[in-house]
């Protein structure tokens, strides 16, 4: 492939988030050359983040705040890329999470609509950040969403990922950390969840009966414990409760192990016993960088089916890098999500 091929800014955020997607679609399967490839790769998306970030600040002086937005949300899609290829340890990855970083710092100047950060008061548990990005107008009151990032990311990345897919969606944004949520005694990452359902459900711009979650990687446990333990969500992008059953059988691998009948039988009354705790729709994201295996989320879809619980499942399309780190494609994987979402926090579907 030829890194220029991809490196350009034409045709507005849709293009850049196509171009995105099949440039990871496109990546090949690990080689002894494909490390260095990923170098030049890093590069050009950098550039390509850059060279966005010079039309938006071209836009601005221009007035035509718009064009700055979309060249912004141009910016932090190449960016990310970007940050998904370069290796751990790479000194270029802090310079990648620093340009995330000052995008959105400086999108807030031509978004029309402020990008707030917030803090949440959560009684004895204490405070944390976030970020919210409120739909727009505040009439009608639209949904919204809390999203945890991945053990691994930052609210700030997360945020910067999720920013040009929200866009336009109709729907609110709040932005937490997964070690916010998840460093907490037993029990307390649910209150700390409600508290942040809280702050939502009292503004006048969110519709609060209309409020989902959305847990990246090992967050999508906790997203399964708050919408069991807070009947008000009303959509979960979770894992369903299969991260708790492995870790209390101390080995991920059993899920896709050799069981002998015993093992079944109990692996089949716990998926029964998981139908009973959703009171709303819910996601599964499923292999890939998910906490699910393919095959546990199909077990476990027929399950809920069965018991007519409204359960999807998306399943990443995932590539494998020079040193064994999974590289996925986030762009089709958040669209799905978020399309998801949009769809059962709708008004039809209230």
């Amino acid at each position: 492939m030829d890194c220029g091929a991809w490196a350009h800014l034409r045709g507005g955020l849709a293009s850049a988030r196509r171009s995105a997607s099949a440039f990871l679609d496109s990546l090949p399967s690990a080689d002894d050359c494909l490390q260095m490839v990923l170098q030049g790769w890093v590069a050009a998306w950098t550039g390509t983040g850059d060279a966005y970030c010079r039309v938006a600040d071209l836009n601005i002086n221009k007035k035509e705040f718009d064009e700055a937005t979309e060249a912004w949300l141009c910016a932090l899609t190449a960016f990310e890329v970007a940050r998904r290829l370069v290796s751990d340890g790479d000194p270029r990855s802090a310079d990648v999470s620093a340009k995330v970083d000052a995008g959105l710092r400086r999108i807030g100047v031509s978004f029309g609509r402020e990008l707030e950060s917030v803090q949440i008061a959560c009684d004895d548990l204490g405070e944390i950040g976030g970020y919210f990005l409120p739909a727009g107008a505040p009439n009608p009151p639209a949904p919204a969403v809390i999203c945890v990032s991945s053990e691994e990311e930052k609210a700030a990345t997360l945020l910067g990922r999720v920013l040009p897919v929200v866009v336009g969606r109709g729907m609110s944004v709040l932005v937490i950390s997964h070690a916010d949520v998840a460093n907490r005694a037993r029990g307390e990452s649910e209150v700390v969840l409600s508290h942040c359902l809280d702050h939502l459900s009292v503004r006048s711009d969110v519709d609060s009966s209309r409020i989902g979650v959305y847990g990246d990687g090992l967050s999508a446990s906790l997203a399964t414990d708050f919408s069991a333990y807070d009947r008000r969500v009303a959509a979960a992008v979770c894992d369903g409760g299969i991260w708790n059953w492995t870790r209390s059988l101390r080995s991920i691998g059993w899920l896709t192990s050799t069981c002998d009948g015993a093992d079944k039988d109990v692996a089949s009354a716990y998926r029964s016993r998981l139908t009973r705790r959703f009171n709303c729709p819910i996601l599964v994201v499923a292999g890939g960088r998910g906490v699910v295996s393919v095959s546990e989320a199909i077990k476990l879809q027929a399950v809920f089916m069965a018991a007519r619980v409204d359960v999807d499942l998306v399943m990443p399309q995932l590539i494998r890098g020079g040193q064994g780190d999974e590289i996925d494609n986030f762009v089709s994987s958040d669209d799905c999500i978020f399309r998801w979402l949009a769809q059962r926090l709708s008004q039809e579907s209230t």
